[in-house]
């Protein structure tokens, strides 16, 4: 008994020892919150600069959407890629030469297909001696991630769930976790996805999109014109066709979408990145998610069916984007108007406690295995596409704990910070440059759909913006710091001050590393330095990333030398201010062009497509009216432009295909107007063959 007795008083003293032991808050110099590729980065950068750092993950998933799915990066210019960033598909690069390392695909099969070379040449390489990859599969990505965390020694704990913290004045002291874990630094990073430590600090941000107004912006806001990723058929969108007392189908949105400009809280959709193939050995078949309901996809199958009545005959890359990855895989992505977008049902997220954010996840997770599952077995979808889509399938040998479905959800936007510098679509247009730059934004200004509602009688998307930025642009310091009087020991680089729309430039995945690594040289020289973040030392700071090879100027970077060489006279329409029918594409492939770019009609659709350019004119008369388009060879020589004017309407064929005599827009004669916006030019691709430009219409008042 006595035995008995001394044993169970030894297993409680051991118990309370345990507790008492696990309440201990542990400490570090930094603390990274976010185990996303930017937080591993940014903890792999303190602990080579001897400091000591805990990195924390709020799941059981390492390296966010780089390890979870995305493997085509997206990121414009590789040259505005450097530091550890670099280091990363340097690695990449040195695993894909290893001849064991290709066993579904041949080494050579899978860079004849151009996949790694299209995805835009690296200018860095030969400078510095050391190629890249831009292409990987999730698991090789992983393994990398951990060899450079396991170098640095950096300490990884999962399962973190923040729930509450302390601050000392400005302060950040400590942060606890759910399972009771606290932990304590003289520095903090938040490298989450939603900015989770940051809103519980206290510092300011916000949700949703700004209204162009108040940054004097141009993208932002509720969209007058999508023309990407939108119906190219009428759909009817109510339960009974013609029927709009039946009330609307699922996945369609109530209300007609807010004012065009106006800000709201809506924020761009959400999907995973899936990793599939067409290796019969490695493929695994779809299934039902629990609770697969056929009729839910009415909408996806009344599309099909109008495709097809147009004469259409819709493949399986016009209703997702399987990007090929080396061993015969893909990184999947959202393609067309309904696809793995879950439109306007992650509006809850960003502020969402974790069992919202789960919900939310899930039903994410469900409505994608939907879509796919009626793809392969609704008879409303053609055979022959459910052939093709059956000839895919998740990789078997990826993602295997979660039976190949991505451990990560692609939250593209979530929380961004409102800090003392608000990066926006001026600096990506190089009208505005940040003097403290610490990395480089180089992408498209990139927002997917936020909405999708009925407009005139019909199914219609709303938000996509795809615009090109004017070239690298570097990143404000001040935009990963809070605002002075915040927070004084804390980083966000990665839901960093941005308005929606310049964040849809920045959000991309090597950028995220290269602003991880920013903030952890910054929290080592804040502490060396006992200085608070706001105060940090910007000579010191880019001396050091300028030595660890990060490159944080743009001034090696040359301006697209393809605009107009003068400034043009009279009222000029840019077709960023013009009304779009059809799905037209962006592009700087050939110049001379007004803007940043110009639109092309992707040589289909004929008869489709049209983008009307309407002026506001200060007076009634006679005006001039000039085209503007990049001429090639693959142009079309015969395309309508229609010239709406007091003389009625007068069509017009230009030859696109002719260079522009002195670098001035065409001119294609001169017509009456009134005053005001009730004239316009439509550029159309009807009876086309070629490529059809749209860039500006000139108006220049006749004297």
């Amino acid at each position: 008994m006595k035995m008995s007795f001394r044993f169970s008083l030894l297993i409680n003293l051991m118990i309370i020892a345990n507790i008492a032991w696990s309440a201990l808050p542990q400490q570090a110099d930094v603390v990274v919150y976010g185990g996303t590729a930017g937080g591993a980065v940014a903890a792999v950068a303190v602990a080579r600069e001897g400091k000591t750092v805990l990195l924390l993950e709020s799941s059981r998933h390492l390296g966010g959407l780089t390890t979870g799915g995305l493997g085509a990066t997206d990121i414009g210019n590789k040259g505005a890629i450097g530091g550890i960033s670099r280091e990363f598909y340097e690695r990449i690069h040195q695993h894909y030469v290893k001849p064991d390392v290709w066993k579904w695909q041949k080494y050579d099969d899978f860079f004849k297909l151009g996949v790694h070379q299209e995805r835009s040449k690296d200018p860095l390489v030969e400078k510095t001696g050391k190629p890249t990859m831009w292409t990987f599969e999730p698991h090789v990505a992983m393994q990398i991630l951990r060899d450079m965390l396991r170098e640095a020694k950096v300490d990884i704990q999962f399962e973190q769930k923040l729930i509450s913290l302390k601050k000392e004045g400005e302060r950040l002291v400590e942060i606890k976790m759910e399972n009771g874990n606290v932990f304590r630094g003289r520095m903090f990073i938040d490298a989450t996805y939603e900015g989770d430590l940051m809103a519980k600090a206290g510092v300011s941000y916000t949700v949703g999109r700004e209204a162009n107004s108040k940054y004097d912006e141009t993208l932002n806001g509720v969209r007058a014109q999508t023309p990407h990723h939108q119906f190219k058929v009428q759909v009817d969108p109510y339960m009974k066709v013609g029927d709009s007392s039946s009330g609307l189908l699922p996945f369609i949105q109530p209300g007609d979408g807010g004012m065009p400009g106006n800000g709201d809280k809506c924020v761009q959709a959400y999907n995973f990145r899936l990793c599939m193939t067409q290796v019969p050995e490695n493929k695994l078949p779809w299934t039902a998610p629990a609770g697969y309901d056929a009729k839910k996809h009415e909408l996806l199958a009344r599309y099909i069916e109008a495709l097809v009545a147009a004469g259409k005959t819709p493949k399986v890359g016009e209703l997702m984007n399987p990007v090929l990855m080396p061993n015969g895989k893909t990184d999947t992505n959202n393609n067309g108007p309904f696809s793995s977008d879950f439109i306007g049902s992650n509006y809850d997220y960003p502020d969402g406690d974790y069992a919202t954010r789960s919900r939310i996840w899930k039903a994410h997770e469900d409505y994608i295995l939907g879509f796919l599952y009626f793809l392969v077995t609704s008879p409303r979808v053609p055979q022959y596409l459910r052939d093709e889509m059956n000839s895919w399938g998740l990789a078997k040998d990826e993602f295997m704990e979660t039976n190949g479905w991505p451990p990560q959800m692609y939250v593209r936007e979530a929380r961004r910070m409102i800090s003392d510098y608000i990066m926006t679509e001026h600096e990506c247009r190089w009208e505005r440059m940040a003097e403290d730059g610490v990395g480089l934004g180089a992408y498209n200004m990139d927002s997917h759909n936020c909405q999708r509602i009925v407009k005139n009688g019909y199914v219609e998307n709303e938000g996509d913006v795809q615009v090109r930025v004017r070239g690298p642009y570097p990143i404000s310091y001040r935009s990963i710091v809070p605002k002075a009087g915040e927070c004084e020991n804390l980083f966000v680089p990665v839901c960093m001050s941005a308005t929606h729309i310049a964040y849809g430039s920045i959000r991309m995945e090597p950028v995220f590393m290269i602003l991880g690594q920013s903030s952890a040289i910054a929290a080592v020289i804040a502490i060396n330095d006992s200085v608070p973040v706001q105060k940090v030392s910007y000579k010191k700071l880019s001396e050091k990333l300028t030595e660890q090879k990060q490159i944080i100027t743009n001034k090696v970077f040359d301006a697209p030398n393809t605009s107009f060489p003068h400034k043009l006279e009279g009222i000029v329409v840019d077709d960023i201010a013009a009304r779009v029918t059809g799905e037209w594409k962006n592009s700087q492939s050939a110049g001379p062009f007004v803007g940043d770019s110009y639109l092309h009609d992707d040589n289909s659709d004929k008869g489709q497509k049209c983008i009307r350019f309407t002026p506001k004119l200060p007076a009634a008369g006679k005006y001039e009216v000039r085209i503007a388009y990049a001429p090639l060879a693959n142009r079309a020589m015969n395309v309508p432009v229609v010239i709406h004017s007091i003389d009625g309407e007068k069509t017009i064929k230009v030859n696109e295909k002719q260079p522009l005599k002195n670098n001035q827009p065409l001119l294609l004669g001169i017509f009456n107007f009134e005053a005001g916006t009730n004239g316009w030019v439509e550029v159309r691709n009807d009876g086309t063959k070629g490529h059809v430009i749209a860039d500006a219409i000139q108006f220049i008042p006749v004297k």
